[in-house]
Formats: C-alpha cells, structure tokens, sequence
C-alpha cells in the first residue's frame, strides 16, 4: 500500500500499488475528491470540478 494525505483535510490515505496516475479518488474521512497528480513522489491534489454540460 502506498501512502499519502487528504490535502484537505490531512487525513492519511491509503492507495492499492496499481494506483495510475489521474485517478480520482475518495477522502474516506471528508468526502474530498483527489486527484493522482504524480506517482513518483506520490501526489494528489483536488480534483478539478467537473461542469455540468447541458448540451450547450
């Protein structure tokens, strides 16, 4: 397992090794979405938020 923290909360978070980089995943503590930035050093950061598209 690899580890890091919420950078919104701080909270550590454990990630499975096959982890890819720009996947979205879960805070289990505050429901922050985080984004896989880098695999080497591991880094995340929010997620950008998606834009509803209504078909404009």
């Amino acid at each position: 397992m690899l580890q890091t923290e919420c950078v919104e909360c701080g909270a550590a978070l454990e990630l499975p090794e096959d982890v890819m980089q720009g996947e979205i995943l879960t805070c289990g503590d505050c429901g922050a979405e985080l984004e896989v930035i880098e695999l080497e050093p591991l880094t995340v950061d929010l997620a950008p938020v998606e834009m509803e598209d209504w078909g404009e």
